[in-house]
């Protein structure tokens, strides 16, 4: 998948735009994918911080929203979140206080001003975030999540930064990797696509940001 540099600073509202025909083709092939094989829980990460990850994962669901479908959206980059930011949502309760056991994933749903879309942000840091990610909550919210939602995408950390990324890998239906074009290198790309790779992760493809090609959906073969 390829997206236009411009793609990345604010989520795109205008139905008939070249970004937004570019994500409509990105929401396609994972629709057309998700037919036979039925991903639900999508994990969007990146080999580094600043590739596009967070827009990227906004943009996605807000395309996914627009063709009548309920999109959620989790902020599991709970050290660096930015979904709030994006959508313009508080931060006090969220995907923490799930995982402590404190709150239900109703109790932490946000609406957005697109109304298909659901919200659940980061929520308070935590001392341990690692240990948060294996508790068996997580799995519990990501099954009800998709009982609730046609399709579920999680911001995730960099993998090559945070562990928490090759744990949430594990319990999704698919990953899609971000990285951008004059910024990535090409052995960090190949470093991520290992690490997901060691974790049993299904790799859905790659979305390259910042380059004027036609986008495409493809296997990551870096």
């Amino acid at each position: 998948m390829v997206l236009r540099k411009r793609s990345y600073m604010t989520i795109n509202k205008n139905l008939h735009s070249i970004v937004a025909d570019e994500y409509d083709t990105i929401r396609e092939n994972i629709e057309f994918a998700s037919f036979e094989n039925n991903y639900r829980s999508i994990m969007i990460t990146s080999p580094t911080y600043g590739e596009g990850k967070s827009i990227t994962t906004a943009n996605l669901a807000i395309s996914l929203a627009q063709n009548s479908k309920k999109v959620l959206i989790i902020d599991a980059n709970i050290r660096n979140p930015s979904i709030h930011q994006i959508f313009k949502i508080k931060n006090t309760i969220g995907l923490t206080n799930v995982l402590i056991g404190q709150k239900a994933l109703e109790e932490t749903l946000n609406q957005t001003e697109f109304g298909r879309i659901g919200v659940v942000t980061s929520g308070p840091i935590p001392n341990n975030s690692e240990k948060l990610f294996r508790s068996v909550l997580l799995e519990q919210l990501l099954d009800k999540a998709k009982e609730l939602y046609d399709y579920v995408l999680i911001d995730v950390p960099p993998v090559l930064e945070e562990n928490d990324s090759k744990i949430m890998a594990s319990l999704c239906d698919g990953v899609i990797l971000v990285v951008r074009n004059g910024k990535t290198e090409d052995a960090l790309a190949l470093e991520a696509k290992k690490s997901l790779v060691m974790v049993h992760a299904n790799l859905l493809g790659v979305i390259l940001n910042g380059k004027r090609t036609n986008p495409i959906l493809r296997k990551l073969k870096i």
